[in-house]
């Protein structure tokens, strides 16, 4: 049964007009889509390649990164290297089996690497990985 208004019936339409609210609603949609991928902020670090295949996720891993200008952060927190025994002595107080991963940068000097892993050791950390990028991801970028 259609609406036709007659000339003699001029009544307001008394209907909601949802196309506008739908046009929005879309829009919003495509804006959120493009920008979820970029809410990902990471720490910034050209992670040297490898062929070494990907551990499986048990849980979510403790990271020590190190950026190309030697800034040392637990997870995405920052320390400063004189503390960073300390620091990782107090996160990892009271767990059974600490475990920890290392992002370092590629243009990192070897020295800083091995100090850091050194420091992680001091603190009592035995379980040291280490974290690449993978070779299938490198070709993509």
């Amino acid at each position: 049964m259609a609406f036709t208004p007659s000339s003699d019936d001029l009544s307001p339409l008394s209907e909601i007009n949802v196309t506008p609210l739908i046009d929005v609603m879309l829009v919003l949609l495509v804006v959120f889509m493009v920008a979820a991928p970029m809410l990902e902020s990471g720490i910034a670090i050209q992670l040297p390649k490898a062929t070494a295949k990907a551990l499986p996720k048990n849980e979510q891993p403790t990271t020590l990164s190190m950026t190309k200008d030697y800034r040392i952060f637990i997870n995405k927190t920052e320390v400063p290297y004189a503390e960073l025994i300390s620091h990782l002595q107090s996160f990892f107080r009271g767990r059974p089996n600490p475990e920890i991963f290392i992002r370092a940068d590629g243009d990192l000097p070897y020295a800083f690497v091995a100090q850091a892993m050194s420091a992680v050791k001091t603190a009592g950390i035995h379980k040291i990985g280490l974290v690449t990028l993978s070779e299938e991801k490198k070709k993509k970028k």
